[in-house]
């Protein structure tokens, strides 16, 4: 009796699920050694000014052991526990940030702080039914409540930029101090003014992209996260073997019980050895969780912990060394190879956090939470690489502005980590700088979103319907001129008020017209064939069309706008009139007149409209109006996201009473 004979049969070029895993996998860690260079940036360099910002008085053996202690403890719960595990399955589909999380909140507790109706339709399913808890409900009845959601979202936002400020400044300024050790004659105003310059010379680079030099960050922030350790574990050899004793968590008991207020002011350096942590959740959407969990689980994590355990174990022999206590420790034979990539790993730390930066404020464009600043796409191949001019200088004026001022790794220590209590005794001492930077930034944020719900409210109220459209057009002074019109309208639900206005002084109206809304949508992404959505009306002409984008998707089309939005148009008059016989000459007809207005010519309608201020208004819409018209007037339209020619815009300007 013959065996049985199994073919197994595969197609030439078919890969086999054998092979799509491993080529899954090869991708993952082709991911997971790319974030060295572009997610770990601040949190791994943060050994060159930990110890430096930390106001130690004569330590102890026992002291440094506690100290190890608390950093290690630190490292573990929160950028291990915390982000790595925890707050990075946090995502809104892929996106991580503290906007990604504020919309995700929104979306399962079904609460929006805009008051329009998103068209939206993704076929992406949500989790649960939160909006019938209790913290649903509460959300859903108070608008207070939800205005307080969306600050605390936008003052978390701010603190992250205001991090963006401090970290180019401590880590650049840290890393060039290593000057000073083996020629003493360079002094500190020196010292300052170098790291000013290559601040100076980064930022000047930032609208040339991060392209064509990213390929160096990862291999800088590579051979750091390995040197580090290596000089870390000769030193924990050398000077104090038994150091991994002080994981023990009963040195920091003893360490608070025999320093009292003393030990606890320590905490505002301890609280450095996580700096730039939260990027493991701010860049998700640019990697994915098994790329950052493999990177930081299995290199950075250990790195820094050997790394903190060999200047640690240097200090308890060196007790009064802790204000250098980065090239104190670094052997005298590997100084300057160290010094070169310290130098470079401050450097591609910083342009980490200026790139998580732009991100940040194109996300609070593209929502409506921030004044509209020109952003550029430095990159055909990366969508998330952006570039905003007036964003990058203010940023370099800051940062310079921060070395200039406190010129010393210590104060600049003092103004990070406004979170813990023991930092607020230092809020005299620079302490308040972060938290400055915070609360302007929010209030820009929020006097713009606050203006723009104003004028929305305003638009809703005296919005303009169909009905009456019609009887605006039934007037025999009213024309049909040829050609097509956007017309540019932030409602859905009727016609913006400027309509009226537009008719009643233009006495005309183009023969196709498009009111046209941009609608920015609390979720990352927008699928490209949900992008642009059509309605047609019962006016001849008449059409309504919604433009959508996700936080996350490009402010630009890859086409031609106005031809994109016309095939649409065309798509829609076919599948909604269907293809029977009787109606297919009134269909064809109705195409022809769209292409006959498209060769008449195509402009772009738009309001530029200002709140009149009165005296009824109250002091707190005097305020936040008359601030938001600051900012209004000085911003940028927001038609050239979509190429729109100057020589097609007309601005219409209107009153509205507040």
């Amino acid at each position: 009796m013959s065996n049985g004979v199994v073919l197994n049969l595969q197609f030439a070029g078919t890969p086999s699920p054998q092979q799509k895993e491993k080529e899954k996998m090869r991708d993952t860690f082709l991911l997971a050694y790319r974030t060295l260079g572009v997610v770990f940036g601040g949190l791994v360099t943060s050994p060159l000014y930990v110890y430096p910002s930390m106001p130690l008085n004569s330590p102890t053996e026992h002291d440094y052991l506690a100290i190890y202690s608390i950093m290690f403890w630190t490292l573990t719960l929160i950028a291990l526990l915390k982000y790595a595990i925890i707050a990075i399955r946090a995502d809104d589909h892929g996106e991580g940030g503290t906007f990604a999380l504020y919309s995700l909140l929104c979306r399962r507790l079904n609460i929006g702080i805009l008051p329009s109706n998103h068209v939206y339709s993704s076929s992406r399913p949500e989790r649960g039914v939160e909006a019938q808890t209790w913290l649903g409900k509460l959300f859903e009845r108070s608008i207070v409540a939800r205005r307080v959601l969306l600050f605390v979202a936008m003052l978390g936002t701010c603190m992250i930029i205001g991090d963006g400020i401090l970290t180019p400044a401590i880590s650049v300024l840290s890393a060039m101090d290593g000057l000073r050790a083996p020629f003493p004659s360079v002094s500190k105003s020196l010292v300052e003014t170098l790291s000013a310059v290559v601040l100076i010379v980064l930022f000047l680079l930032q609208k040339f992209g991060t392209s064509r030099v990213s390929f160096l960050f990862s291999p800088i922030m590579g051979a750091w996260t390995l040197a580090t350790p290596l000089v870390g574990i000769y030193s924990i050899i050398r000077h104090y073997p038994s150091i991994f004793k002080a994981i023990s968590p009963h040195y920091i008991f003893h360490f608070f019980w025999r320093n009292g207020k003393a030990g606890w002011l320590l905490l505002g350096g301890t609280v450095l050895c996580i700096t730039g942590s939260e990027a493991m959740f701010a860049d998700l959407g640019h990697f994915n969780q098994r790329s950052i969990q493999l990177a930081f689980i299995f290199t950075i994590y250990p790195s820094l912990v050997l790394t903190y355990a060999g200047q640690t174990a240097y200090l308890i022999k060196n007790p009064n060394d802790h204000d250098d206590g980065f090239y104190k420790f670094i052997p005298t034979s590997v100084y300057w190879p160290i010094f070169i990539i310290s130098t470079s790993a401050a450097v591609v730390a910083s342009q980490s956090l200026i790139s998580a930066t732009f991100s940040i404020i194109k996300q609070s464009v593209v929502l409506d939470y921030f004044p509209r600043v020109k952003v550029v796409h430095t990159s055909h191949s990366k969508e998330g690489e952006v570039y905003s001019p007036e964003v990058n200088y203010i940023l370099m004026v800051l940062c310079v502005a921060v070395i200039l001022i406190f010129g010393d790794g210590k104060d600049i220590g003092n103004a990070f980590g406004v979170y813990v209590s023991a930092v607020f005794t230092k809020f005299s001492e620079g302490g308040w700088i972060p938290f400055a930077i915070s609360l302007v930034l929010a209030f820009i944020m929020f006097g713009w979103f606050y203006g723009r719900q104003r004028k929305i409210e305003y638009e809703i109220t005296q919005k303009i319907t169909f009905h009456r459209l019609e009887e605006l057009l039934a007037d025999p002074s009213v024309q049909r001129v040829p050609g097509i019109c956007f017309f540019y309208t932030n409602i859905q639900d009727g016609l913006t008020p400027i309509l009226g206005h537009y008719i009643k002084n233009m006495k005309s109206l183009h023969k196709v017209t498009i009111f046209t809304t941009l609608r920015y949508l609390l979720v990352p992404k927008v699928d490209p064939h949900e992008r642009i959505v059509i309605k047609k009306s019962n006016l001849k002409g008449v059409y309504g069309c919604v433009i959508q984008y996700g936080y996350a998707d490009a402010l630009h089309f890859e086409d031609d706008f106005v031809n994109q939005v016309i095939s649409s148009l065309i798509l829609h008059i076919r599948n909604c009139s269907g293809i029977l016989e009787p109606h297919s000459q009134e269909i064809e007809q109705e195409v022809s007149s769209l292409e006959e207005a498209r060769c008449a010519g195509v402009v772009h309608v738009r309001g530029k409209t200002r709140f009149y201020i009165g005296l009824n208004c109250g002091w707190f819409d005097k305020i936040m109006l008359g601030f938001y018209e600051f900012m209004h007037s000085n911003c940028r339209s927001g038609l050239p996201a979509l190429q729109v020619p100057l020589q097609q815009r007309i601005e219409v300007g209107m009153l509205y009473e507040a």
